[in-house]
């Protein structure tokens, strides 16, 4: 057993055993370290050992007649806007938020309502369908003599002497397949069975709907692992555009004025915060947070969880004005005090997962000598050694390009949660630099709003103060990572680490401990989650899920695999990289000023993070401090130079045994042609493309982000389609193969689809059709079918390995 760690002084001290713990934990896991080939060659996460999956969060719309949106609808009926219309007549509040929220409303009719709900006939779901909807509406899914959920009245009403339902468009898409699968007309057994098996994937807990890998994908044979889970999600965000078709016929929502679209976008639509701005944060909740319909047992007291969620947020942006105030950012007590309802869980970003299979097994196998305190001792060595790595990835791999108006260049805005990630230090560094970046100065003097929007949009007027243009909004504007306290930190291979912490953190007001920790990688144990691996949560927008998404999952393979040879290699331990609260926000600053763009940031020259130390010894164009005495001036693109200078050096071994030279000759263009190569450059150009600008900057900023989810919504949405599109065809292929020589029950399934019809010519005869929206209800119905059917093969290839 791995003996206790110890502190002293806030330092992590590291028993003197732990070399035999390592060579321990190595027997237990199988490394052969006889020669350096065998040695790379049997780390976790190498080729055959690595697998993967994602978490997608995508953006929904409901386009419509106010009249027909159910958004429009409960607002307009609710006891909120009445009283507050009466509040107004009374004089007991000003008319301005009446107004507002009227003028949203009115904005609104006709467009995009972003996050509505959907609402058609119950006699639209077919039998199927509808048992799977009683059995989701029950209080505990586990026990079938369960009563409802006491909100269950909320998902039906009735419209015209006729019962109607109503759920979010997260539901709305497991219905569809579910009435699809359910149909009583002859649908292939195969068809049911993995359909069913698929329905458990769609289980949203936050206002946009969410959809996880229908099966985990391995780092075995010609493909790559990162080329498998681009595929695996295109196909997933293909089913749901036919979901979202299928429903908008079959449950009669385009007959009832409501347009349904799913698509990826990361930062909260402009007008959702508006709205956010008029409302309270109990209304807020009621019309915007999840009901947990799927994927809990207790659904509705994981929809309570969400609503503790939403309010610690709210609180902590709030509280987050002190920190500003105590680390010298707010001097005065005129500050423009946020909503207090926050805004962040509508950000939507993707989640990827890499497992290791040799570490699973261990963890299964009580025998097997590796335990729960082995894993979480490497893993959150493993963590913080990664930490250092994500600049590489913010704004290159994916991205929200956004933009500020000077008028909303208030601390206590723009810094988002950073008060809780980083330290007052490197916090002040970070403002100083941002607002130096974007020129908000009058005759040398540095300006920030004063407060009244009339009077900031006054002085950006006369003075041409444009605000400025963040990579990726998305990573400034969601709590990504909490910080340690001194006295528990989180990375300090401890089991009870993560329970201090988020004790201190509910103690201070910033957390609540029935919370998930918050981290940038966060560590999948394998008795939480079925496997052992890391979860990274820092993608926002791919614009090519093949090209981006693809290529970062590699990498992170290659990168994981490195950070596992420094472990078990005796390179890097615990206390290289001090678990405090200073180093943790020293090496997190650096991702933060990659994802606003600001182009240095500062290290203390004697840092006592030798590992970071080690990386800045080989980064170029660094220097002494002039204004900040003691601390190392650094350019962000010359680390991320080092960073891929240390793994084609210190990784040698491994970029060849994973073939990985061709994603760093990609990342190193990424790095150095941004404009033309990352995600950040790319998705700015398409957003561009037909104003006539070329550079975000020339756009007022509330334009700009108008055009921003005019391009997710639309042409991304489309591109992603077609991306989908020609995958299928490839998957059709095969799966015609497998049909015709190895499985005869899945040419038996083809023949009940589609009868004599090939299967390639009724991709290509409804492709045109489904882009335009003009797919016919059978057809799409079929489409579905097939699509299963391709799942189904490689759900079950995993299921029997």
């Amino acid at each position: 057993m791995l003996a206790t760690i110890k502190r002293n002084e806030n330092k992590v001290l590291l028993p003197s055993e732990m070399t035999p713990c390592l060579d321990r934990i190595s027997a237990a896991i199988g490394l052969n370290d006889q020669t350096p080939d065998c040695f790379v060659r049997t780390l976790p996460f190498m080729a055959g050992d690595a697998t993967a999956g994602a978490e997608n969060e995508f953006q929904a719309v409901v386009a419509g007649k106010r009249e027909n949106i159910d958004l429009a609808r409960v607002i307009e009926t609710s006891n909120y806007y009445r009283n507050l219309v009466e509040q107004a007549r009374t004089g007991e509040t000003s008319q301005r938020r009446v107004m507002a929220l009227e003028r949203l409303l009115k904005d609104k009719d006709g467009k995009d309502w972003e996050n509505s709900w959907v609402w058609f006939p119950r006699r639209a779901l077919n039998r199927f369908a509808n048992r799977v909807f009683n059995e989701d509406l029950k209080a505990d899914k586990s026990m079938p003599a369960s009563e409802y959920r006491k909100d269950a009245a909320c998902f039906v009403f009735e419209k015209n002497g006729e019962n109607q339902v109503r759920v979010p468009v997260s539901y709305l898409l497991k219905l569809a397949l579910a009435d699809a699968i359910g149909d009583d007309n002859g649908v292939p057994e195969p068809i049911k069975v993995w359909g069913e098996k698929m329905l458990t994937h769609f289980s949203n807990d936050n206002s946009s709907p969410e959809l996880f890998s229908f099966y985990p994908v391995k780092s075995d044979g010609p493909k790559r692992l990162g080329e498998k889970l681009a595929g695996e999600t295109l196909l997933r965000f293909l089913l749901t555009q036919a979901l979202v078709a299928y429903a908008g016929h079959k449950f009669e929502l385009n007959e009832n004025g409501q347009k349904v679209k799913v698509f990826f976008s990361a930062t909260p639509p402009g007008d959702q915060k508006r709205l956010n701005d008029i409302i309270s944060d109990a209304f807020y909740r009621e019309l915007f947070m999840s009901p947990c319909l799927s994927g809990w047992d207790r659904g509705e007291e994981k929809k309570e969880y969400m609503g503790v969620c939403h309010k610690v947020l709210s609180r902590s942006q709030i509280n987050a004005v002190t920190q500003l105030k105590e680390a010298g950012i707010i001097n005065s007590n005129l500050v423009v005090l946020p909503n207090t309802s926050n805004i962040s869980l509508a950000n939507n970003g993707t989640h990827i997962s890499l497992g290791s299979v040799k570490l699973s097994q261990c963890m299964a196998d009580p025998a097997s000598g590796f335990t729960a305190l082995d894993e979480k001792y490497t893993g959150d060595l493993a963590i913080k050694i990664w930490e250092h790595f994500l600049p590489l990835f913010a704004t290159t791999y994916s991205a929200a390009p956004h933009r500020l108006e000077f008028q909303a260049f208030h601390p206590e805005q723009v810094l988002g949660f950073m008060p809780h990630e980083l330290t007052h230090t490197h916090l002040r560094m970070i403002w100083r630099r941002w607002k130096k970046k974007a020129h908000l100065k009058i005759m040398g003097k540095s300006l920030t709003p004063f407060g009244p929007v009339w009077l900031d949009r006054l002085i950006a007027n006369i003075f041409r103060l444009k605000g400025d243009f963040v990579p990726d909004g998305r990573l400034i504007d969601y709590f990504t990572s909490v910080m340690s306290t001194f006295h528990s930190p989180a990375l300090n291979g401890s089991l009870e680490s993560e329970d201090n912490l988020k004790k201190d953190l509910t103690e201070m007001g910033v957390f609540d401990g029935r919370m998930a920790l918050y981290q940038l990688v966060r560590l999948r144990k394998y008795h939480q989650m079925g496997y052992s691996g890391f979860e990274h949560r820092y993608f926002s927008v791919f614009e090519d899920i093949v090209r981006d998404m693809g290529k970062a999952a590699d990498l992170q393979v290659l990168i994981t695999a490195l950070v596992q040879k420094y472990i078990y290699s005796r390179q890097v331990d615990h206390a290289m990289i001090p678990d405090s609260p200073i180093v943790e926000s020293e090496r997190r600053q650096i991702f933060f000023c990659t994802a606003i763009g600001v182009p240095t940031f500062f290290v203390k020259t004697r840092t006592r993070n030798r590992f970071l130390a080690k990386i800045l010894k080989n980064t170029a164009k660094t220097r002494q401090s002039h204004r900040y005495p003691g601390y190392t001036r650094v350019l962000v693109r010359e680390y991320q130079r080092a960073l891929i200078a240390l793994i084609q050096t210190e990784g040698a071994d491994l970029v060849s045994a994973l073939n990985s030279a061709p994603i760093l000759d990609d990342l190193d263009n990424r790095i150095n042609r941004p404009e033309t190569h990352a995600a950040w450059g790319r998705i700015t150009q398409g957003i561009l493309d037909g104003t006539g600008k070329h550079k975000p900057m020339s756009l007022p900023g509330r334009q700009f982000n108008a055009k921003a989810e005019s391009y997710y919504g639309r042409n991304l949405r489309e591109t992603h389609v077609s991306q989908g599109f020609d995958l299928l065809g490839k998957a059709f292929e095969q799966i015609d193969l497998w049909a015709r020589y190895r499985d005869n029950s899945y040419g038996q399934a083809l023949g009940r689809i589609l009868g004599s019809q090939d299967i390639l010519r009724f991709l290509k005869s409804m492709r045109q059709d489904f882009m335009d929206g003009t797919c016919a209800p059978e057809t799409l119905k079929k489409f579905i079918y097939l699509m299963v059917l391709v799942v189904s093969r490689e759900m079950k290839a995993w299921q029997d390995d």
